[in-house]
């Protein structure tokens, strides 16, 4: 028996999952809370954009984790052993940036720079380069349209060279102070592998080509002559880079003897190339052409994968077409939204100051309205708009409140706003050919709410399906530890086969309801219409929604 870790860093924690790579099932897993800032990130009260990471909780916490997950496997699984542990993987969130040394240490990890928010690592959520963002899609639109086409032809304040050059901008001493910049995705295999160079650092194509302009059909990342007409300053950064970025079938180096002792595993065993939590958890879910995998978590995104033999058209508006992003052979095409769990917790926890149960309470609530009950209609904004219209400045809007409108019918109306802006990314990647024949979801969320779920199905006129797995990141990682291995040491030939072995379905099955759905169509029409005109789509008059959702709601 053979068995591989997989490490999740999400946006509140670390999970460590164990698993056997013949299939036969997960073995033990652990999490850890980051322990710095407010569930783990770093906020400033006078900028609600700022989100940041301690990159010491990354470390801390991933050690904590995998010594208890062996703890667990140790004490519940008889056949398991250390020994036996052929390899890791590392998922992470992205584009999470991270200012390192000459020597690969985060600057954040020495006294002088401990507490300087600009010195931590910038988490995917953290908006506040939405001005150089803006400017990169300007430029780049005349300058270099080929590297933005690829990014749906606008560059998000989510991603690597905004957040760097707000770095630059905001904080010049950090930017000085910083040798190099590596995603998390990157580094923390890094770490585990001894890398004291950055300029050694395996770096995978998923992080570059989704956030960084990177194709090797131009040479890798941007040229200088581009970076030099947003600031020369990023130019001579590109020295100091990479040249040469991986898909998952290379190893990102192998586990060191200073990270074997603190973990208790064998030395040298091979770890996966970093990807995103997505991404790998895109793997987990068993993705193939046709199947558009969904990672319902604080917020979502949505990837699929088509054959790298054919030409894939540029979709304007998503997060990107990179070759070997999520499969090695295909090319990985990646939406999302930005909030989705945070949503809800926004208005669960934060408005109506509820804990944990008051989801359920309110789930139960919410499931006994009729479609259209509350007269309400809500724009899915609340921490911008990742697709399709890559603007992080839109906020948040809920539409026909009355003085009776209840806790549970907003919570419904957010709900039903996740799920249109679910449905307005499936229709942009379908009208440009990109096959959707199935959808996989993965995610508490998925697993958790089954309300949600049935409402996801009835919008988008799409049969929803859940992933076996509840730790579909982690497990991905883990499939890709397991293929860098090799059959040899007890693990894959490929991502084929170890999908067909690893990952599999649970048996619900949620199809959409035809009467259901044509109710909701009305509900998107409107949703649309506001959707464009507030997303700078299209103005039109907006006079008629609020007497549409009265007549909705009044059965007419």
């Amino acid at each position: 028996m053979k068995f591989s870790i997989g490490l999740d860093f999400g946006t509140n924690s670390v999970r460590s999952l164990i698993v056997r790579t013949d299939g036969s099932g997960e073995v033990s897993s652990a999490v850890v809370n980051y322990p710095s800032g407010k569930q783990g990130i770093l906020l400033d009260s006078s900028d609600h954009h700022v989100a940041r990471q301690s990159p010491k909780d990354y470390l801390a916490s991933l050690e904590k984790a995998t010594v208890e997950a062996i703890a667990i496997a140790k004490a519940e699984c008889p056949d398991f052993d250390t020994a036996a542990v052929i390899g890791i993987g590392v998922d992470t969130t992205g584009s999470s940036p991270l200012p390192v040394d000459e020597k690969n240490q985060a600057l954040a990890e020495y006294p002088k720079w401990q507490d300087n928010l600009a010195a931590q690592c910038w988490l995917w959520k953290d908006h506040t380069s939405y001005e150089e963002a803006a400017t990169i899609t300007k430029i780049a639109a005349k300058e270099r349209p080929q590297y933005l086409a690829k990014c749906g032809n606008t560059y998000s304040s989510e991603w690597w060279w905004s957040k760097i050059w707000r770095c630059l901008k905001s904080s010049p001493d950090v930017f000085e102070a910083a040798y190099s910049w590596v995603e998390i995705a990157d580094w923390i295999p890094s770490q585990l592998a001894g890398v004291t160079d950055p300029k050694e650092i395996m770096r995978g194509v998923c992080a570059a080509g989704h956030k960084a302009f990177y194709a090797d059909e131009w040479g890798g990342l941007p040229d200088k002559e581009f970076l030099s007409m947003l600031e020369p300053k990023l130019a001579d950064l590109r020295d100091r880079l990479y040249e040469k970025a991986h898909d998952a079938s290379v190893a990102a180096g192998t586990l060191s003897a200073e990270w074997a002792g603190r973990l208790g595993l064998p030395e040298g065993i091979p770890l996966a190339m970093g990807e995103f939590d997505v991404h790998y958890g895109a793997i987990g879910c068993g993705v193939e052409e046709g199947t558009l995998v969904k990672v319902i978590g604080t917020s979502t995104c949505d990837c699929a994968v088509v054959k790298a033999s054919g030409d894939v058209p540029d979709v304007p508006g998503i997060c990107g077409i990179v070759r070997g992003s999520i499969l090695p052979g295909y090319f990985g095409v990646e939406a999302g939204q930005s909030a989705v769990g945070d949503l809800f917790k926004w208005w669960v926890e934060g408005v109506c100051q509820g804990e944990d149960s008051t989801h359920v309470e309110l789930t139960k609530e919410a499931a006994k309205l009729e479609i259209g009950q509350s007269g309400l209609l809500a724009l899915d904004w609340n921490n911008g708009n990742r697709t399709v219209l890559v603007d992080q400045r839109l906020t948040g809007l809920i539409l026909g409140q009355t003085l009776h409108t209840s806790q549970a019918e907003i919570y419904r109306a957010l709900i039903e706003a996740t799920a249109f802006g679910a449905r307005m990314i499936l229709e942009r990647i379908s009208e440009y050919g990109i096959p959707v024949n199935r959808i996989v979801c993965a995610g508490g969320i998925a697993e958790k709410n089954a309300m949600l779920m049935q409402i996801y199905a009835d919008i988008t006129g799409r049969e929803m399906l859940v992933t076996a797995s509840s730790q579909a990141c982690a497990l991905g990682a883990a499939i890709g530890a397991a293929v860098v291995a090799g059959a040899e040491k007890g693990g894959h030939a490929d991502f084929e086969s170890a999908q067909k072995a690893m990952s599999g379905l649970k048996p619900d099955r949620y199809l959409p309801d035809p009467e259901r759905h044509a109710k909701y169509n009305r509900l998107f029409a409107l949703y649309k219409q506001v959707h464009d005109n507030f997303g700078g789509v299209e103005a039109v008059d907006l006079s008629n929604v609020m007497k549409d959702l009265l007549d909705i709601k009044e059965g007419k």
